[in-house]
This record gives structure tokens, sequence and C-alpha cells, in this order.
């Protein structure tokens, strides 16, 4: 019984570990690959946005990368093209999400003269 209580910690840390390695590969490659498709102002752009929102930056990597992989691009993307993309998905995402506003209600005490 010790020995099995013993062994899953070891699995626990082993599967971690892995995960953590293939993670890092997967970083790196999508790494090497933006670096291949994106010019130097384009990569600039991005890695600022990423700064800001890490997960609009993965999703336009993630698209740039499907468009690369889809041969849609023909060569690289320059930082207008980026610029482009990036309106097209503000676009997209003001047209399936309603427009917020922000209604004041005030409260209305005894001693109001309105």
């Amino acid at each position: 019984m010790e020995n099995l209580q013993g062994l899953s910690p070891q699995n626990q840390n082993a599967s971690a570990e892995e995960e953590s390695k293939r993670k890092a590969a997967e970083d790196e490659m999508r790494r090497d690959m933006m670096a291949t498709i994106l010019d130097s102002a384009a990569r600039e752009r991005l890695s600022r946005i990423a700064l800001v929102s890490p997960e609009r930056s993965r999703q336009v990597e993630t698209i740039i990368m499907r468009m690369a992989q889809s041969g849609q691009l023909r060569g690289r993307v320059s930082e207008q093209q980026l610029i482009d993309l990036l309106d097209q998905m503000e676009d997209a995402r003001s047209k399936t999400t309603a427009k917020t506003t922000i209604v004041y209600q005030r409260r209305r005490d005894f001693d109001d003269d309105d």
C-alpha cells in the first residue's frame, strides 16, 4: 500500500514535468513560426499587444498561423497587414457582442426638491 502511495506523487511530478516540456516546445515552435511569418515591425506590434492583452495576442497568432498553413499568405506579414487583421477582428467582435451601455439611476431622498 505504501509503495502505491509513494509512486503516485512521482508519476504526477513526471507528468507535470512532461506537460511543461511539451508546452515549452509548443511555445518555442510558435515563436519560430511567428518569426518567419511576420516582419520585424509586425513582430514588435504583436509583442506590444501581448503585453497588454495576452489572450488577444494568442488569438492573432493562431489566426496568422492558420492562414499561413492554408496558403492564404503569400509573403511575410507587414505591420499594416497586421493592423488590418486587428481591425477585422474588432469589427467581427463588435458585430457579435452587443454594445454595452451604462445607465445611471440616482436614488431620490424625501427632501429632494425634484
